[in-house]
């Protein structure tokens, strides 16, 4: 019997109740180690940020499953449909494997799930037979009758609308979520006042998700554009040497006058060209000749230099900022490269010498602080033997300067037309956080002078010739080709030209690589991972958040936040490509990047425009609508203005998890894991006021019946064999969550008007009544979660670091070694110097607490927040006992520096007896002895307990 429209029109969603973090948080961390590997990431690699196809998933089926009063069912249903069961992984699993070892599916099976998750396919790379196996039981469980995910989407939003499901994401970035939305079956609208992050979610629909019929078209477009423009070159005669050879990559470097010696110096940071790898077997440096009679150095290209004299060649001509050379060899001339730049302040603006590029520069005038040289070329041509290709890294010649030449006058010739036309740029840099280093460093002003000579005429050519396919074909090429593409790996070897958006910035560089017709062709024909959408309408619109005017039943959005990446600057570096000549699809959006409306930051503009944008998104929902908020928590600032956010926008937290979604790789400037909160948010219907006074005893119990709730399910998971559901961190979120429910389904609190509080100004220093809310709601919430064996009365009365310390001694037990975890606990039971207690060995993803031997004699007195405490004296116990101190020493240590220690002997034991527990099975390394801790501390906690006094 099929569902009627409507009959879930008022039941909970699913993830309202339940969201299995950590089966989600591996198969979301697999999917982001997979780099280029992603299914969307060929479209644009330089847009970051993307969140997990898998994440968007769990998240929209989520917001349509019912909660039922069989949440162990609900909990296996949900895992059937995201391919994360036992039959879906050994498929993901035998998939992944070379046929000769599928006989150990069975070993692997065994593994807990995240080392499974590692080593199968990721469930979004298989195709429907994956699931084959799961309808009868999905269709049993809801009464459902699908045979496919858009039956199952569209019985299911007939269920709760009426209809098929609509879902909009109007910050839709890379257009990850509407992507997955569309590839289940739901109608989609996807909105972002970008027009890059429009085209990017336009390819996702019609490049990643076309069918077989349109990818035939498509590749046959890339292919005739491919030839297109390796004619053209062909015909200029630019790239090869007349013996055979064609040129692979061109290398330019900076030059400057050095003002103590008068000598032109070029700017190479790393004087090695290549190391050893696929295809080219030697190593390749610039030698600096010195030409005294011209003041000059000629830069001669060695091959086969012997890997024992690299050394000579790791230090260039550029060092910690510094312009160094010696023309005789013995002399070492240093100059810093901002003396040479004439930086000085103006105020409070930085300025230099360096003249500002005008609209028809491309290349440095004569007498340019910085010019620019050719100083290599990499050539390849095929062997005689017709067995692949042969490489040469040479000098520059007098044939390649002509060729060089004939590059400029070209593009000379023809600049002021292509720019008229739009083939070329001619848009001007506006000053930004981002976009004022260019201006800064190079006197570049608009954005073909990001582009040499060579650079222009390739890329220029493919916008001549491109459609909306071949738009994405160019924003590779830009991306891979521009005077910000630098040479080699980032430790200085391996030869290759890398993107400009390694990160998200526009840093430029002393020297760069130019890619050639050769090596720009992959770049035309790339490839993307076809993964058919299957939806009825995928509609893209390019407008601010706040603007919708089409109503959806569900947003799952990721908005710009304080840390976020100033797309609405960087993107410039594409816009101004396309602006003049979008084709016909991409018309009718506004080509320019409206910085002035963008939301970013983390000032009262910030937090209006947030406001304006979920004010209108619930608006435009139904009663029953769903909205799904991810943000990345960093700043606890950002969860108090999320929470501001969200009530004066007139929505309710429903629930919240978190999720671990970003890479290690993403974290090479600190070691600060982020993850991701996913906030569940519904209507404030109703317009109810209270007081303070009654909010603890609610919270109290809503947090309480949420925690048991979600423990009670664990249980149940481990009671049939299974992997846990949750860890404490978990719990903490939803107990978070419990506590925000409660707080924001009023509209009165105190006789205040929540909205009016939550859009009053911030002053900085000062917290506002929302900010006491929410640390009142967030500590009783916090203070709910009692480890087992303590009394709440005994918890209680710890001191905030100690009850730290215990809490994250049971989390690290449950593995949750991710040092964020440490973070939000530590905020959570206002400890403000958590470091104090952390191992000096902590990184982003193996944090860990001080072991007693770590702490020794410290921190025993002073301003420390854990010295003069209880758990400190305990701690300096177990310290004398892996020493071999007399235990009645110890004993008669612990009663001296415990304060009240009568009062407190039982607590010290019980605390002894916890850290044995917590101490015990945890992984050991030769400076990590937690056994030998946990030990100590049941020898400890005995004697206490037969201490006579």
């Amino acid at each position: 019997m099929a569902l009627r429209p409507f009959e879930w029109k008022d039941k909970p969603a699913l993830i309202e109740h339940l969201f299995p973090v950590q089966k989600i948080s591996a198969e979301s961390f697999r999917e982001q180690m997979a780099g280029a590997g992603k299914t969307l990431t060929a479209l644009g690699s330089y847009w970051k940020g993307r969140k997990p196809l898998i994440l968007n998933k769990a998240c929209i089926l989520g917001a349509l499953l019912p909660v039922t009063d069989d949440l162990l069912t609900d909990l296996k249903i949900f895992e059937l449909l995201m391919g994360m069961d036992t039959e879906s992984m050994q498929a993901r699993l035998e998939a992944k494997l070379p046929a000769s070892r599928r006989d150990q599916v069975g070993e692997l099976l065994v593994l807990p799930f995240n080392e499974q998750v590692k080593k199968a396919k990721r469930a979004e790379e298989m195709d429907d037979s994956l699931f084959v196996h799961i309808w009868r039981r999905v269709n049993k469980h809801f009464g459902t009758s699908a045979n496919s995910f858009p039956e199952l989407i569209e019985e299911m939003g007939i269920a709760r609308f009426g209809h098929r499901p609509k879902m909009a994401d109007v910050f839709c970035g890379s257009g990850q979520i509407p992507f997955e939305a569309a590839r289940l079956g739901c109608d989609v609208y996807a909105s972002d006042l970008n027009p890059i992050a429009c085209m990017l979610t336009w390819g996702a629909f019609n490049i990643v998700g076309a069918n077989q019929e349109k990818s035939k078209k498509i590749k046959a477009v890339q292919n005739e554009l491919t030839k297109q423009i390796q004619k053209q070159i062909e015909a200029l005669g630019i790239e090869k040497d007349g013996k055979g050879w064609r040129a692979k990559a061109f290398l330019y470097c900076v030059e400057v006058i050095c003002p103590e010696t008068g000598w032109k110096v070029p700017l190479i940071p790393n004087l090695i060209i290549s190391k050893p790898r696929s295809g080219i077997k030697n190593n390749v440096v610039a030698k600096l000749v010195p030409v005294s009679d011209k003041k000059k150095y000629d830069i001669q290209i060695l091959e086969w230099v012997d890997t024992e004299e690299l050394y000579l060649y790791q230090n260039g001509t550029v060092q910690n900022g510094e312009l160094v050379h010696s023309p005789d060899g013995i002399t070492s001339y240093r100059t810093k490269i901002s003396s040479i730049r004439g930086d000085y302040k103006e105020g409070k603006k930085n300025k230099n010498r360096l003249r500002k590029w005008g609209k028809s520069d491309f290349i440095p005038h004569p007498d340019d602080i910085f010019q620019e040289r050719l100083y290599c070329v990499q050539w390849i041509r095929t062997r005689a033997t017709g067995r692949g290709d042969e490489y040469q890294f040479r000098s520059v010649s007098k044939g390649d300067l002509v060729r060089e030449k004939e590059v400029i006058d070209f593009v000379s010739s023809h600049l002021s037309e292509w720019q008229e036309k739009g083939v070329i740029p001619d848009m001007i840099i506006e000053a930004g956080a981002k976009t004022d280093e260019p201006i800064r460093t190079r006197g570049w002003t608009h954005w073909h002078h990001l582009f040499n000579p060579r650079q222009l005429l390739i890329a220029g050519l493919v916008n001549m010739h491109s459609g909306e396919i071949g738009k994405f074909c160019l924003s590779s090429i830009l991306n891979w080709n521009a005077r910000l593409s630098i040479w080699g790996n980032l430790d200085g070897g391996g030869g290759s030209v890398k993107n400009v958006f390694l990160n998200q910035a526009l840093n430029t560089s002393y020297n760069y690589g130019t890619r050639t017709v050769k090596t720009i062709g992959s770049l035309i024909r790339f490839r993307v991972v076809e993964s058919l959408i299957q939806c009825k309408i995928a509609k893209v619109s390019a407008h601010p958040a706040q603007e919708i005017e089409v109503e959806n039943d569900i947003y799952i959005t990721d908005p710009p936040y304080g840390d976020a990446v100033k797309y609405e600057e960087i993107s410039e570096f594409f816009i101004a490509w396309l602006r003049k000549n979008p084709p016909k699809e991409f018309s009718h959006w506004t080509w320019d990047s409206r910085r002035s409306l963008a939301i970013k930051g983390e000032d009262e503009g910030f937090r209006r425009g947030m406001v304006a944008a979920y004010r209108k998104t619930a608006e435009m929902m139904p009663d029953n609508g769903i909205q799904v908020l991810m943000f990345t928590h960093q700043s606890g600032a950002i969860w108090a203005d999320m929470a501001n956010i969200i009530w004066a926008a007139g929505l309710q937290v429903t629930a919240a998890w978190y999720v671990v979604t970003e890479t290690d790789s993403a974290l090479r400037q600190g070691a600060n894991v982020k993850g991701t909160v996913i906030l569940i948010l519904r209507k404030r219907r109703k317009n109810l006021d209270t007081f303070r006074d009654d909010l603890g005893w609610e919270i109290e119990e809503a947090v309480k019946e949420q925690v048991e709730s979600l423990v009670g399910l664990d249980k149940s998971v481990r009671a049939t064999g299974a992997e846990g559901l949750y860890t404490d961190a978990d719990l903490q979120m939803a107990g978070y969550a419990a506590a925000l429910k409660v707080l924001t389904a009023y509209s009165v609190i105190d006789g205040k008007d929540m909205v009016t509080e939550a859009e009053a100004p911030r002053v900085p220093g000062k917290k506002t009544f929302v900010d006491d809310l929410i640390e009142f709601a967030v500590q009783t919430a916090v203070q709910f979660l009692v480890p087992t064996g303590f009394e709440k009365n005994e918890w209680q009365n710890l001191q905030p670091v100690e009850r730290f310390y215990l809490k994250m001694a049971e989390v690290e037990f449950q593995g949750g070694k991710t040092l964020d975890n440490y973070q939000n606990f530590a905020k959570a039971f206002k400890v403000a110097h958590f470091d104090q207690v952390m191992s000096d060995a902590s990184r982003a993803n193996s944090a860990r607490l001080k072991l007693s031997s770590e702490f020794r004699s410290a921190l025993m007195s002073g301003d420390a927040e854990i010295a003069g405490t209880p758990l400190r004296a305990l701690l300096f116990g177990l310290h004398e006992i892996t020493k071999d101190t007399d235990i009645e020493d110890v004993l008669l240590h612990l009663m001296d520096f415990c304060p009240n220690y009568l009062a407190n002997k039982s607590l010290v034991a019980k605390m002894a007896d916890y850290l044995a527990e917590k101490r015990q099975g945890l992984k050991q390394t030769k400076t990590f002895r937690p056994d030998k801790e946990a030990e100590a501390a049941r020898i400890l906690a005995e004697a206490i307990r037969n201490q006579r006094l």
